[in-house]
């Protein structure tokens, strides 16, 4: 399974942005989808999860501001940020898998300025 992320970028504080995974392979083997961040300094945060079924899960830190969400036909999955804040500064990696941690992309960086 590969899986490659892309949507970072640079915004501004209170700004939007989406970020996208794709993923190719044994894609039939992809129960779990998710997204992780890993600011400078910090360790590597689960920031959401869905399931197969649609269920979602999200970390009290985004809860609200972030949404998760996929197109099971595109192999596809996103994570819409909104209301973004400097502490947002990270590099996201999308993964996934049986668990959530057993695929990941190779990362994508976002800034948010103040």
């Amino acid at each position: 399974v590969q899986l490659q992320a892309s949507g970072g970028g640079l915004v501004q504080a209170g700004g939007s942005l989406t970020l996208s995974c794709v993923a190719s392979g044994n894609i039939d083997s992809i129960n779990v989808m998710g997204w992780y961040r890993q600011a400078p300094g910090k360790q590597r945060e689960v920031l959401a999860g869905i399931a197969r079924d649609g269920t979602t899960t999200y970390a009290d830190s985004v809860k609200g501001r972030f949404t998760i969400s996929r197109e099971t036909r595109k192999n596809t999955w996103f994570l819409q940020m909104s209301s973004l804040k400097p502490d947002d500064t990270a590099i996201y990696y999308c993964a996934g898998g049986e668990g959530l941690d057993d695929y990941w992309g190779q990362g994508t960086l976002v800034t948010v300025s103040s």
